[in-house]
């Protein structure tokens, strides 16, 4: 079993998993929209929801990440979308090629909170939000860093 980030967009799931595919060379892309499945004939979506994301997924290096639109007519159930700090993915590898390779493509568009840099808790570190307002965190030996901090404390 594994921890997946999702990601919930207002209607532009879409162009996010096309740029994440691009920005994480993804090895694998999966996305099925709304109007892909049938349709209830009581409840039809509206014509402008049917090519909204339902699911979808895209795999890199180890890691995935899934992603979906938020429907406008389920907004009453589900609530507004809100963009904000509390959601981040932690990209975690010994490759700091990588981590620099991943770190410059997802910060187009957006902006860097904290430059790639050799830290007291790890030799590679950065942060930044991406253009969809995501929040990433990269780090080349977290576990490393955990490890020996509790190693400390016994």
């Amino acid at each position: 079993m594994s921890a997946i980030a999702y990601l919930n967009f207002d209607g532009i799931a879409e162009q996010a998993i096309d740029f994440y595919a691009e920005a994480l060379n993804a090895t694998e892309v999966k996305k099925a929209k709304f109007g892909d499945i049938p349709q209830d004939p009581n409840h039809p979506l509206p014509e402008n929801e049917l090519n909204m994301i339902m699911e979808s997924s895209i795999e890199f290096a180890g890691g995935k990440i899934m992603m979906s639109d938020i429907l406008p007519s389920m907004k009453a159930v589900t609530g507004e979308l809100v963009k904000g700090n509390h959601i981040l993915i932690s990209l975690v590898f010994d490759d700091k090629q990588k981590l620099q390779q991943y770190f410059s493509s997802l910060s187009e568009g957006g902006y860097v909170i904290m430059p790639l840099s050799n830290t007291p808790w790890s030799s590679c570190f950065g942060m930044l939000v991406d253009q969809f307002g995501v929040h990433w965190k990269f780090n080349s030996d977290a576990d490393q860093f955990l490890d020996q901090v509790i190693a400390n404390k016994q």
